[in-house]
């Protein structure tokens, strides 16, 4: 059984007024029943049975809860919502379609827009499948009215070296600000003369606002490669999360999307909270299953589906007709132990049915996590940052007593030691690949020391950086020339990459900024 599983109770016959329901033969626990009495009782909770309408009104709440506690989502801002077809992200975009409608009691007020990723050549679909399901996807989009792109996987291959030079993160708005916002919004659709069912989309009118091209065989082909290069499952789902976000990440910034809502559940969020732990990313988790993130700075990601399990989100897609499309993952029919993904979604799910609460006391430990600096770096920009996730690095410095920096002194001692015309050749002694792999050389160096703990885990997995996209080596590359040196990089106050000694004379607009540095590593 899996926790999707729950149970469609009759209307119940006139009798004493709504109270505990008997949970079961010989149980000594009792249900909460809806007091309304109508329509079929819904077992979303193991607590309590709903009526149709009562089930519908507190999804909705849990909904308009989340978005309005946390207020970080203005009157009139863009919003791109990540749709991937299937039943969470689906729910979210009928939640929002919805809450613009002129029926609602509290409509939302921002600019919404869908972004849906074909990643039909990473998950080895056939040509032919890849057209029907992005037919149906497209079907479904123009039905729900707002501006939509579909863009292909194969696309990040053509992506610029910015994707990954986050800007300077926003300050976060204060209630006070929200509030002001708020009243100046009214304000301004009371001089228009009142709010409009879909007023706010001017600048994007409904309809197909894709990249505009086709991925080409080349893209493919590159694509195909890369993926099939990757030894285990795990790796491979975990490039494939990041390539989509980087893709995700940048049609938001094309088209002027501030902020990039999610799909992600509860029971979806407590299995990643677990995975992650098990991948090495614990000092993330606080990002990576927060309601917001703000890692990428000037576009903030929210999960306003967080507070939903996945068996509500089914009972309530099945109930209200939600549409949906359904496409294969990189990880359809692969066995429960193929990857830590797998094996760490069939370990919560098998014991959420044998103890109900297991997902929502995940759930709850991943709400007390506080987002906070490493200890001996200050927040901001100058952070190094992980050339893949985009997190600050939580790799320990080269003069720390552990494991991981005596690794890390290995690294800066190879890359000071290679010279350019040998980089692509020589070993050093810091290669990080395992006995019997093939040895990092020094190219493969600078990628691997620009990487956190769970990202350098996961490229250990790809024998060659060669089939990476390319915007993603050109960034290393730059990383590289702009850190060189480490007299500069490293001071007793802590990580500040943009410091630059008198020593350095590497010239302006290659690696520091305005300052001064040696234009060969090998110098």
């Amino acid at each position: 059984r899996s926790e999707l599983e729950g149970e469609l109770r009759p209307p119940r016959a006139a009798g004493p007024k709504p109270g505990l329901l008997p949970r079961g033969r010989g149980s000594g626990t009792s249900r909460r029943v809806c007091d309304s009495g109508l329509g079929p009782q819904v077992a979303a909770r193991a607590e309590r049975l709903s009526c149709r309408d009562c089930f519908k009104a507190l999804y909705v709440h849990k909904f308009r809860a989340m978005l309005g506690k946390n207020r970080l989502i203005f009157p009139g801002e863009k919003v791109l919502l990540a749709w991937s077809g299937g039943p969470s992200s689906s729910s979210m975009v009928w939640q929002v379609l919805e809450g613009l409608s002129q029926d609602s009691a509290k409509r939302l007020r921002f600019v919404p827009g869908v972004v849906y990723v074909d990643e039909g050549a990473a998950c080895g679909q056939s040509p032919e499948d890849r057209a029907k399901t992005l037919a149906e996807v497209k079907s479904v989009l123009q039905n729900i009215g707002f501006p939509w792109h579909t863009v292909a996987l194969e696309e990040v291959f053509g992506l610029p070296p910015a994707v990954l030079q986050g800007s300077a993160q926003e300050p976060v708005g204060t209630e006070e600000a929200y509030k002001s916002a708020v009243d100046s919004f009214l304000q301004q659709q009371h001089v228009l003369g009142g709010e409009q069912t879909h007023q706010p989309h001017t600048q994007d009118s409904p309809g197909p606002c894709s990249l505009g091209r086709s991925p080409t065989a080349t893209q493919t082909a590159a694509l195909c490669r890369l993926f099939d290069s990757v030894r285990t499952l795990t790796a491979k789902e975990e490039l494939l999360q990041t390539l989509r976000t980087h893709l995700i990440l940048h049609v938001a910034r094309v088209h002027g999307y501030s902020k990039v809502m999610t799909g992600d559940s509860c029971t979806r969020l407590a299995i990643k909270l677990m995975t992650n732990l098990a991948l090495g990313r614990g000092a993330f988790l606080a990002w990576d299953t927060g309601f917001s993130d703000e890692r990428h700075g000037d576009v903030v990601v929210v999960r306003p589906m967080r507070d939903h399990t996945l068996k509500e989100v089914a009972f309530y897609n099945r109930l209200f007709a939600v549409p949906s499309v359904f496409t294969p993952a990189i990880d359809t029919k692969a066995p429960e132990k193929a990857s830590i993904h797998r094996l760490m979604e069939a370990f919560i799910l098998r014991l959420q049915t044998q103890f109900p609460s297991t997902i929502s006391t995940v759930y709850r430990t991943s709400e007390k996590l506080v987002k906070a600096p490493r200890e001996g770096c200050a927040a901001g920009p100058a952070v190094p940052r992980c050339l893949l996730c985009l997190c600050a690095l939580d790799v320990d410095t080269d003069d720390s007593a552990t494991a991981f920096g005596a690794q890390t002194s290995r690294l800066s001692q190879t890359l000071l030691s290679t010279p350019p015309a040998e980089a692509g050749t020589t070993t050093g002694p810091g290669c990080v690949a395992g006995e019997g792999q093939a040895c990092c050389s020094g190219a493969q160096a600078q990628v691997m020391e620009q990487l956190c703990y769970g990202c350098r885990v996961n490229m250990k997995d790809l024998p060659s950086l060669d089939p990476l996209p390319p915007y993603i080596l050109a960034e290393a590359q730059l990383r590289s020339q702009r850190y060189w040196c480490p007299l500069c990089w490293k001071t007793p106050g802590g990580w500040e990459p943009f410091r630059v000694g008198s020593h350095c004379t590497l010239p302006q607009g290659l690696g520091h900024a305005g300052g001064p540095g040696v234009p060969d590593r090998g110098q």
